[in-house]
């Protein structure tokens, strides 16, 4: 199962220089917080843990009350682009997702604590899913006194179309790993046209009066639960499906519902009166409505938002943070930095590993103490730009470990006189480097101390800086001519699979695929199908992470580079403003007006 396109969104703005991420000062260091003290009121800059799953009581009740808050008012987001889509199968960027979770529910979802921690819990669901058969039939009971907005009940049959929604030609835009799983093909559209073809799918299979739905996949998979709480698997009714106009419109049955949409300028959602906090755990509703306004960019939202002024005092950066021409400004002003929340970024931004030329181990072990993460960051930010990276898997991922192989957070501005000695101990002193990279304002700085770090090391570097609208056709090809190539990666779920089998599966290796360090070792390929079967999520937490330290250690087919952070600016009338952990958000259930 590849992982393809999300990560796309946060590695293209990136390299285009773009101020969604690394202008916005997101990426790092694990010794931030030694230099410099960026937590924002109700920030979340430090590790809380990873994901857990949580028990049949976390999925029960009514959300936890945020203290101080109170209903009523308006709340306004402030983003530089509309919502691509809105019908849940057409769903799949972060941001998308972002807002759907007030319109849109699934069978799962993120119940996540003050302190940004989280748990995958039942949403539309009484827990987070059983399975007796290690992960390949999976089996979910509905909550009772689900409703759409029009009053109508929320049944088994409206979740199980959803999910086969995601077969239909006009659904392409959405996540594929469901329809993969339930199916055993990646041409799971050859197999079933969806479930307005008049049938449904067999391994599918719902009890009325039951209220479940038992999922038959064709192969384990241990974290299927995870992946039905992505919004392309959210439950669409069965009588209310306009097909394709469905995006324009789409049927509530979260806290609030669309009154208005003007494309590209606002939306505006008001309260859903059928939806009964009762029976959703993850969610809180306080204002009355919630409005989202398209077009400003990230440094007029920030200077909007530091004035403070008017409407702009309820309001919110929905999604696009505080530019790096801000952010010392913001963060060094006590009255401003009280008026931010932020956190890291899923996913990791690192430097690859061609193996298939670069086959000499010691050689990439050079590269790795050679590389100057200081140095880099500096570049980005400084501190509060995010956390130095030492790991393939994210801080978010379940089973996380601060492993530190080759002890970068000790040297980060790099060793060179150890990358030196590695290079004489393979024979391969004034080893030529091919880097490429895409071009960009940011980029173009970073290769000047990347050049000069490889060549104090013993290297020769050759710089290759590449278009960034064709940067990826280009590092993308198995015949490429490059040695080392930035890249990014943000997962869909938070487990280990979602990092290491698309990036490291030699079976992956393709044209347009991920694993661009051609990585391809028996032992690697293994140990990823043996970790998939486990169903046990801790432990399957703790596979992974012994899996990420022994590639590391054994294969060092990457640089990783940086952890990124985003920080946000609210007003000052904005209570309960806190980051999303998965979808690198404001969370805009959590929000309240203050009195």
């Amino acid at each position: 199962m590849s992982l393809s396109r999300r990560n796309f969104v946060i590695a293209t703005s990136v390299a285009a220089g773009g101020t969604m991420v690394l202008t916005a000062c997101s990426s790092g260091s694990s010794t931030a917080g030694k230099g410099d003290k960026s937590k924002g009121h109700g920030g979340t800059d430090k590790y809380t843990g990873s994901v857990v799953v949580g028990t049949k009581e976390d999925s029960t009740g009514a959300a936890p009350e945020i203290p101080g808050a109170k209903k009523g008012g308006t709340i306004r987001g402030i983003a530089p682009d509309d919502f691509s889509h809105l019908d849940p199968q057409r769903i799949y960027f972060s941001w998308n997702s972002a807002v759907g979770d007030l319109f849109i529910r699934c069978l799962t979802g993120y119940k996540i604590a003050s302190d940004g921690s989280m748990k995958l819990v039942g949403d539309l669901a009484t827990d987070a899913g059983t399975t007796k058969d290690g992960g390949k039939t999976w089996a979910f009971t509905l909550k009772d006194g689900l409703k759409w907005e029009d009053g109508k009940e929320l049944t088994v049959e409206d979740v199980r179309h959803g999910i086969e929604r995601g077969f239909a030609s006009f659904t392409t835009e959405g996540a594929g790993y469901a329809q993969q799983a339930l199916t055993g093909t990646t041409d799971f559209r050859g197999k079933y046209k969806g479930p307005f073809s008049g049938k449904h799918l067999d391994s599918v299979v719902i009890d009325k009066a039951a209220k479940s739905i038992t999922f038959k996949l064709a192969e384990a998979r241990p974290d299927f639960n995870f992946t039905l709480a992505m919004s392309s698997y959210g439950a669409v009714p069965v009588k209310g499906d306009s097909k394709e106009k469905y995006d324009k419109d789409p049927v509530s049955c979260g806290p609030y519902r669309i009154k208005s949409h003007s494309v590209d300028k606002s939306m505006t959602l008001v309260r859903n009166e059928h939806w009964d906090p009762n029976n959703d755990a993850i969610r809180n509703a306080y204002p009355d409505s919630i409005v989202y306004e398209f077009g400003p960019e990230s440094l007029q939202a920030t200077d909007r938002l530091i004035a403070d002024s008017g409407d702009d005092q309820y309001a919110v950066m929905a999604y696009s943070g505080v530019p790096a021409e801000r952010i010392q400004k913001v963060l060094t002003d006590p009255e401003l930095k009280k008026r931010t929340f932020n956190g890291l970024l899923t996913g990791l931004y690192y430097y690859a590993i061609n193996t298939k030329r670069i086959t000499d181990l010691k050689v990439r072990q050079a590269l790795i103490h050679a590389w100057p993460l200081e140095q880099i960051r500096k570049i980005y930010g400084g501190p509060s730009a995010g956390d130095y990276a030492t790991s393939i898997l994210s801080p978010d991922i379940l089973g996380y470990a601060k492993d530190d192989v080759y002890g970068k957070l000790k040297k980060p501005q790099g060793d060179p006189e150890k990358a030196k000695a590695l290079l004489k101990e393979a024979g391969k002193e004034g080893q030529k480097i091919v880097y490429a990279f895409p071009q960009s304002n940011t980029y173009d700085k970073t290769k000047v101390v990347i050049e000069n770090a490889l060549k104090a090391a013993g290297f020769e570097p050759v710089l290759k800086p590449l278009e960034s609208t064709s940067y990826y056709d280009g590092v993308q090809k198995i015949d490429n001519k490059f040695d080392v190539m930035w890249f990014g990666w943000a997962p869909d779920w938070p487990t280990g699979y979602t990092l290491v089998q698309p990036l490291f599966d030699g079976g992956t290796i393709a044209d347009g695929a991920n694993n661009i360090s051609q990585l391809n070792v028996d032992w690697v390929n293994e140990a990823i199908k043996k970790n998939v079967t486990i169903a046990d999520p801790a432990e399957a937490g703790k596979q992974w992470a012994a899996l990420d330290k022994r590639i590391m250690t054994e294969e060092a087919p990457i640089i990783p580079e940086t952890f990124q952070r985003r920080f946000y600016l609210y007003g000052s009338k904005v209570g309960g403003a806190m980051f999303h952990p998965q979808y690198s958000s404001a969370i805009f259930y959590k929000l309240f007006v203050k009195a």
